[in-house]
Formats: structure tokens, sequence, C-alpha cells
């Protein structure tokens, strides 16, 4: 399982090195133009010059190139760590609820311009509540990485998934119909149950598929807990 398509890219470190190299270029030729400005060097002949001492030229741009990728690398992974931390749930290590909502409004956008199916599972823990008072509330983080753990391995490489926000999660399914829906649903609710750990868990699931009867986004996540609300309300440990 996957967080979703997004489009790839080369990592910040890599692009940002990249450039550092690039921008190294300028050490020989300023170097050059130094020389020529001080008059150690003619502009009548620069080929020769560039020849007669083109080993000070190639160190120079060797070990600016060095210094600057390496410095480029530096910013790019301070870039791609900021970056991560602005989409990522920390407990869970799953999109967070911002990441999730832009991901959402865009793959909503897809579905209608290409009028293709798109099914949203709005998911939540059972319980939470009763394990952080009965067990602490490290048992009950570990409840919601073990759910998250599950959602990780059931989920398709297609599938888009987050924390939506205390013991709630969503998983879009671009390409679903309700039918195709429910079987994850259903797979993913067995999956929770059968979980080995300190504490039994259980999900209650509800699941909304965008269309004429939610033809926004609004409405979509709306059908989807009130779907949620229906399976608490029937027993939870269910898909409504």
């Amino acid at each position: 399982m996957t967080q979703g398509r997004a489009r790839r890219r080369l990592p910040r470190s890599v692009a940002d090195s990249a450039w550092g190299v690039l921008l190294s270029t300028g050490a020989p030729v300023g170097l050059l133009v130094v020389r020529l400005l001080s008059g150690r060097a003619s502009p009548d002949a620069l080929a020769d010059e560039w020849a007669a001492d083109a080993s000070t030229y190639l160190y120079v741009a060797v070990s600016t190139a060095i210094v600057f990728a390496g410095f480029g690398a530096a910013l790019g992974r301070r870039a791609d760590s900021l970056a991560r931390l602005a989409t990522i749930d920390g407990l869970t290590g799953l999109l967070n609820r911002r990441a999730v909502a832009e991901r959402l409004h865009g793959e909503v956008r897809r579905a209608q311009r290409h009028r293709q199916a798109l099914a949203v599972l709005a998911i939540d823990l059972d319980g939470l509540k009763r394990i952080n008072d009965g067990y602490g509330h490290e048992a009950g983080d570990a409840a919601l990485r073990r759910v998250s753990d599950v959602l990780k391995s059931v989920c398709r490489a297609s599938d888009i998934v987050g924390r939506w926000g205390g013991d709630e999660f969503l998983v879009l399914a671009p390409g679903d119909s309700e039918e195709d829906a429910r079987r994850l649903a259903e797979r993913i609710r067995a999956a929770v149950a059968a979980v080995a750990g300190a504490t039994p868990l259980s999900v209650s699931i509800g699941v909304a598929t965008l269309g004429a009867r939610e033809p926004s986004l609004e409405a979509l996540v709306r059908h989807a807990d009130d779907a949620l609300y229906e399976a608490k309300r029937r027993g939870r440990d269910r898909v409504g």
C-alpha cells in the first residue's frame, strides 16, 4: 500500500545537490575573470591561459562542486524533512488530515472530469476512550498504530490512506464502486478484529461513493460520516 498516487519527483536533496554542482561551474570562470582584471592573463590568450594552468582550474572546479553539492544536499534534506512533517501524522505514519483533504479535493475533481468512480471509507476505532481510561493513553496510541498498520497492509497501491483526526481514519478508493468499497471495508474490519494485542480491537466503517446521490466533495464526506455513525448505532464492528 502506498499513500496515494502523488506525482513522483526527485528528492530535494538530490535536486539541490545537482543545482550546487551546476552553480559551482562559475568558480573557475570567476578565477579566470579575476586574473584578467588583475592583468595576470590576457583576453587575447584565454585558451592559452586555461591550458597553461589547467590543474588549478580543475582543482577549483572539483573542490567547489563538492562543497556546493554537499551544501545543497544538506539544504534539500532539511526541506524534505519539513515537507514530510507537514503532510505525515506523527503517531501513525499515515497522511495527516490536511494532506488527505488536499488529495480528496484532487481525486473528486479527477473523478468528475473523467466520469470515474470514487469511494470514501470513514473508519472509526471503537472504544478508544475506554482503552485510554482502562489501560492508559500509551495503550490508546498503540491501538491507533495497530489500526494504521492494518490499513497499510490491506489497502491497495491506488488507495489514499490517512488519519482524519482523533480515532478516525479516511480511505479514498479511486475507481471503486459501492460494492467494491464495501468489500474493501469488510476486509479492513475483519483484519482489525484479527490483530493480536493487549486489547481486542474493532472498527466501524461508513462507505460513500461519488455520484448523483453525493455530487460534491462535502456531500461525499458527510454521507460517509452518516454511514459511520449508523454503523456505530447498530452495534459497532460493522460496515454502514
